[in-house]
């Protein structure tokens, strides 16, 4: 295997490091004990977690001890962004929030084996400190002329919010966790997005005033698109990785909808393809466009990393069915209801109205004339089966988990026939 270092930067997940021949000599000589924070600030980890999550897999992969640190007492305070406070949430919400990413982020690491991930979480050893003994034994570590430069924190105190001291002392917060997890487990690297370099530097430049020992950071790119602009942004948010907050169906679809020009980008950065499977759907990207084979590739592997194998197939056959290549009826009903969740939506109470209606209510056709040409020219279907008759009904018999008939005229164009209460 390559070296892990030139790999990660093959892939496009090196942005920045302390000392990159010092670090790859490190990685070489290893295994190195490495950590990466997730701070509950939401009830999900999102899209950007998800780089640094296969950073990690990919340390650990390569034979290196990883801590995954969830923030118990981070989150409570809350990384300062560009611009305005957050908003502090209660206790009990940031447990719980806690307990959710800590399943989350099980998914993706060895917690078993012969080289096992180590869960930690910084209340462990932020919650019992007091005041005076954050101030002697943390504070006296830190000039306020290095922690104003901070880029964040020189532009909040420059817009009319200002920053609280809460927020100003969440870069200290962070080098802590480092310092304990030097400490604890002989912890030299931290891992982290592009954004977070000043607070990683916070954690290098304690250990090396209080414990006189050189440890290292590595960051992340911003991932963007080829054009420039911010990668990852939905109609309804962020790109969540909780099934509750963004269906796997819906996950697929983010992915598979990726622009040519992105996507063979980040197959390298989301999957674990080799080198030469990457090549070879970089080649099809070239030659053959139409056939998007690295979309579908990418969108397989990332929503089988983040929600299973078996939730990926499922998905696959949702799209697959919605355009006749595969049996609608084989789905179940929470893959069929993500499936037809974005579709044009005509809403009825019950069965038995004509099909022409329902095209026309949803918005598949301009009117029910309309309708009644595609049922003519042979282009109307319900569930897939040709409309042979312009007097046609959905019956009961048609409804799909007793719900939903998909409509689709010609070979792409879909709309969906809810029945029942919305």
């Amino acid at each position: 295997m390559t070296d892990i270092l030139d790999e990660l930067q093959w892939r496009g997940l090196v942005a920045q490091t302390t000392d990159p021949a010092a670090l790859r000599e490190a990685l070489a000589a290893g295994p190195v004990t490495l950590y990466c924070g997730f701070d509950p600030t939401a009830p999900s980890l999102h899209h950007g977690h998800l780089v640094q999550l296969v950073v990690l897999r990919h340390l650990q992969l390569a034979g290196h001890r990883v801590l995954p640190l969830v923030g118990g007492a981070t989150g409570m305070i809350g990384d300062p962004r560009m611009s305005g406070e957050r908003v502090l949430n209660s206790r009990e919400t940031v447990a719980e929030w806690v307990d959710r990413l800590r399943s989350q982020i099980s998914r993706f690491l060895d917690f078993d084996g012969d080289n096992p991930a180590t869960m930690v979480n910084n209340l462990d050893w932020a919650g019992g400190l007091t005041a005076i003994d954050f101030l002697r034994d943390i504070g006296k570590h830190y000039r306020l002329g290095t922690m104003l430069a901070k880029d964040t924190v020189a532009r909040r105190l420059e817009s009319d919010q200002g920053i609280s001291f809460t927020e100003f002392s969440y870069q200290i917060l962070q080098g802590l966790d480092y310092l304990e997890l030097f400490r604890r487990y002989g912890c030299i690297l931290q891992t982290g997005g592009n954004d977070q370099w000043g607070n990683l530097l916070s954690g290098v430049e304690l250990i090396r005033k209080a414990d006189q020992a050189q440890v290292h950071a590595l960051t992340t790119p911003l991932i963007t698109k080829a054009d420039g602009t911010k990668f990852g942004k939905t109609e309804g948010g962020a790109v969540w990785l909780a099934p509750d907050m963004m269906s796997p169906y819906a996950f697929y679809q983010f992915w598979v909808n990726t622009d040519d020009a992105d996507v063979v980008r980040y197959v390298k950065v989301f999957t674990f393809r080799n080198r030469g499977e990457i090549a070879e759907l970089e080649q099809t990207v070239a030659e053959r466009p139409a056939a998007r084979e690295a979309q579908r590739a990418l969108a397989y592997d990332v929503t089988a990393l983040v929600h299973g194998a078996r939730e990926a197939d499922a998905v696959v056959a949702a799209s697959q069915a919605l355009f006749g290549r595969g049996e609608l009826r084989d789905l179940d009903r929470a893959t069929l209801a993500a499936a037809v969740a974005g579709l044009p939506t005509a809403r009825a109470s019950a069965a038995g109205l004509p099909v022409v209606d329902l095209m026309a209510e949803s918005g598949l056709v301009s009117s029910k004339a309309a309708a009644r040409r595609a049922i003519a020219d042979g282009g109307a279907y319900v569930n897939n089966v040709k409309v042979l008759s312009d007097d046609a009904v959905v019956a009961t018999g048609d409804l799909l988990h007793g719900r939903w008939a998909l409509l689709r005229r010609g070979k792409r164009s879909l709309a969906v026939a809810e029945f029942g209460d919305s």
